[in-house]
């Protein structure tokens, strides 16, 4: 009996030891795993901040573009009033100007039209609602 004992502790020794290699195994994996979500959330920090820096540019620059055009609009209305039946301009310009109200100009400068040159197909990727980052699901108890 008392062999018995003894070979079942050997083997309940043996186990102990077997789960004690096995828990240090995982909580050096815990530790990378950690790790790298650290070094990713603060790669996804900076990624944020710099959508959120190229969200403001396209704001200011798409509000220069607006008043711009609203420049060039007036320039054009007051040239087309002022001189194109008086006969002020010469026959180029007056095509010129034909041409441009037919293409560019009257396309473009109608108010709140964005420019064609902007892509807009991927403004929900860039959308502020659509970056927002719920911290709930990091709410784990850790050790």
């Amino acid at each position: 009996d008392c062999i018995q004992i003894v070979q079942r502790l050997e083997a309940m020794r043996q186990r102990c030891c077997r789960l004690e290699q096995d828990g240090q195994r995982a909580r050096e994996q815990l530790a990378h795993v950690e790790a790298e979500r650290a070094a990713l959330e603060v790669k996804l920090k900076h990624a944020r901040n710099q959508v959120e820096v190229e969200m403001k540019k396209r704001h200011r620059a798409e509000t220069e573009l607006e008043k711009q055009e609203r420049k060039l609009q007036l320039v054009f209305e007051t040239l087309v009033r002022e001189h194109w039946g008086s006969g002020m301009l010469s026959g180029e310009q007056c095509s010129v100007l034909s041409a441009l109200a037919g293409r560019r100009l009257g396309a473009a400068l109608v108010p709140g039209r964005r420019s064609s040159a902007v892509d807009e197909s991927c403004q929900s990727l860039l959308s502020h609602s659509d970056i927002s980052y719920d911290r709930t699901e990091d709410d784990v108890v850790r050790r």
